[in-house]
């Protein structure tokens, strides 16, 4: 039965491991300053762990995704939980480059099979009516994963240390492939569903149709826009930056991170409420989460020196509505797709955030270790300069938005469905009279 016990069951096994595989994503952003005395790096080898760690994970979505289609959710959830697992256990032991770069590209594949495979699950069991709601429940509470790293992974690595936390970490990660092998099924109906085989030319013409379709590309600057700075801060940037940059201990920055994430689970629940009740609206969201972004960064950033207790909760409160934000980009991929072409789709959507994601890591570090000379001493001034590159990204994304926005709404308006401008919506409502605000 779809939406019934059994189907929120079902999505909590799957929800754990999104949740086991964000706790690993983010473990070297709460433990980078420990990465940075124990291999002895700058901050520009520090963010190429990051930049490979995403770069394997948007190089693997479309694949990923088109295995998805072929294989289901079950088998790929059970694999990336035991590839992660792997990661952290190297991780737990290296001491040099090698082993910890091995590391990383094992915990960005194993996540790259993680995500999409556990929002395949929702629509496979929930009601069409609940789906936006439990997508927009699914990334957000996901989060609940940079909680697990920024205090319990961070104070191991305080108290025990390195080993003892990335142990800890691949521990979960065993357990968790167990618990998904025993009660994920892929569908009410089936424990395992097959799509059809793969071939050549089936690959290729799903691929060109998902990526044709404006609504998918759509998709893609969204989750291109919002995503990507609340992943570079709690992905490796934010805690430096806490913590070298603005001086806060690292209680208050663990502290601070996790309001990011209360955050993003608060406005999930929001936002999947809006994009169910105005689907032809969702565009402003997004566009109005890149808005609360930029002015949260600039708040901080021309702020003079450092910045208030309550400004930087300001900034949280920003980077936390992007979560919710980036989801929308899978709505427009589901519902723009037919069933049968969603991985793929999906696939193609999650490209946009850890591509604008690891650009940003990568100048961030290099733009740090230019005016440091590679050492880790930084003070607040090098890390406002550095971050301010976030605004390049924004302003690709958002022309990306508005360009592919209007290209779906010409696919849609030829497909008979017509989206009526906000302004006339707005003023038909009495929200906004154009007559009278070009009198006055």
């Amino acid at each position: 039965m779809r939406g019934g016990a059994r189907a929120w069951a079902v999505w909590a096994v799957g929800l754990s491991a999104y949740v086991v595989a964000v706790l690993d994503r983010t473990s070297l952003g709460v433990a980078g300053l420990d990465a940075q005395q124990r291999f002895g790096i700058g901050a520009s080898a520090l963010a190429s762990f990051a930049v490979l760690q995403l770069l394997v994970y948007a190089g693997l979505q479309v694949p990923v995704g088109v295995l998805l289609d072929r294989f289901g959710s079950l088998r790929l959830v059970v694999g990336g939980a035991l590839i992660m697992a792997a990661g952290q256990l190297l991780m737990a032991f290296s001491d040099g480059l090698g082993g910890a770069i091995v590391a990383r590209v094992l915990v960005g594949a194993g996540d790259a099979m993680t995500f999409i495979s556990v929002l395949r699950l929702v629509p496979q069991w929930f009601p069409t009516k609940r789906v936006p709601v439990v997508t927009q429940l699914t990334g957000i509470i996901g989060q609940f994963g940079q909680i697990l790293s920024a205090v319990p992974l961070a104070a191991l690595l305080a108290g025990p240390g390195w080993s003892t936390a990335f142990l800890g970490a691949a521990g979960t990660g065993i357990f968790i492939a167990v618990v998904a092998l025993v009660a994920l099924h892929d569908s009410p109906d089936r424990r395992i569903s097959s799509g059809e085989a793969i071939t050549a030319r089936l690959l290729g013409a799903d691929l060109v149709t998902a990526w044709q379709h404006p609504g998918t590309r759509l998709g893609l600057w969204t989750h291109f826009s919002t995503q990507f700075p609340g992943t570079v801060f709690a992905l490796i940037w934010g805690y430096p930056f806490l913590l070298a940059g603005e001086g806060l201990s690292r209680g208050t920055a663990s502290t601070l991170l996790t309001m990011y994430v209360v955050v993003g689970m608060i406005g999930g629940p929001l936002f999947g409420i809006v994009v169910q009740r105005h689907p032809l609206r969702r565009s402003w969201v997004v566009l109005s989460v890149v808005a609360a972004n930029a002015l949260g960064w600039g708040i901080v950033l021309a702020w003079p020196g450092r910045a208030p207790l309550g400004v930087l909760a300001l900034l949280m409160i920003a980077l936390g509505l992007g979560g919710p934000g980036s989801m929308i980009g899978f709505e427009f991929a589901r519902t723009f797709n037919p069933p049968n072409r969603l991985g793929t789709a999906t696939g193609i959507v999650n490209v946009g955030g850890f591509v604008a994601s690891l650009i940003t890591i990568l100048l961030v570090g290099l733009i740090l270790d230019a005016r440091t000379g590679g050492s880790a001493d930084y003070d607040i001034a090098d890390f406002k300069v550095a971050l301010s590159v976030q605004y390049v990204l924004m302003a690709i994304g958002v022309l990306g938005i508005l360009r592919t926005r209007r290209l779906a709404r010409r696919r849609l308006a030829a497909e008979g469905v017509h989206v009526r401008p906000l302004r006339e919506v707005l003023a038909e409502r009495g929200w906004f009279n154009a007559q009278r605000i070009g009198k006055g």
